[in-house]
C-alpha cells in the first residue's frame, strides 16, 4: 500500500459516499486510477466494506427508567401490572422518594409513551418520573 492508497483510504474514512471524482481530485490521481485502486483495495480485503453509522436518535428501540411512587401498602401489591408488559426488563423496590425503579426497553418512543400512559392510568400509581437512556457504555 503506497501513499496514494493511504490517501484514498483517508478520503473514504472522511466520507465513504463521496464520488470517485472528488476522491481523485483530493489525492491528485485520475478517476480511472482511483477506481482501480479502490477495486484492488476491496479485492485484497484492505477495504472490507462500508457501513452506516446512525445517530443515537435513529437507532432502533429506546430504553428508559421509570421512577414510580404508588399508594399501596406494599410494593408487591402494584408489581403485577409490570408483569403484563413484555417491555419491562426489571422492577426494583428502592429507598428514597420513589418506591420502584423500573427499566423498560421499547421498540419506539411511541411505544414507550403508551407504556407510560398505561402505568399512569393505574389507580395505585401516584407519580411517574421518566429517564430516557441517551447513551449506554457498559
Amino acid at each position: 500500500m503506497d501513499k496514494f492508497d493511504q490517501a484514498i483510504i483517508a478520503e473514504l474514512r472522511k466520507n465513504a459516499r463521496q464520488s470517485v471524482s472528488a476522491i481523485a481530485e483530493a489525492v491528485n490521481l485520475s478517476r480511472p486510477a482511483v477506481t482501480e485502486r479502490i477495486k484492488k483495495l476491496e479485492q485484497t480485503g484492505t477495504i472490507r466494506g462500508y457501513q452506516v453509522l446512525l445517530s443515537e436518535s435513529q437507532k432502533e428501540g429506546v430504553s428508559a427508567y421509570f421512577e414510580i411512587r404508588h399508594q399501596c401498602a406494599r410494593c408487591a401489591d402494584v408489581v403485577e401490572i409490570f408483569k403484563t408488559l413484555p417491555e419491562v426488563q426489571s422492577c426494583h423496590g428502592v429507598s428514597g422518594d420513589m418506591d420502584l425503579l423500573v427499566f423498560v426497553k421499547a421498540d419506539s418512543i411511541q411505544r414507550l409513551h403508551q407504556i407510560r400512559e398505561t402505568l399512569d392510568a393505574h389507580i395505585d400509581i401516584v407519580k411517574i418520573k421518566t429517564h430516557v437512556v441517551m447513551s449506554e457504555w457498559l
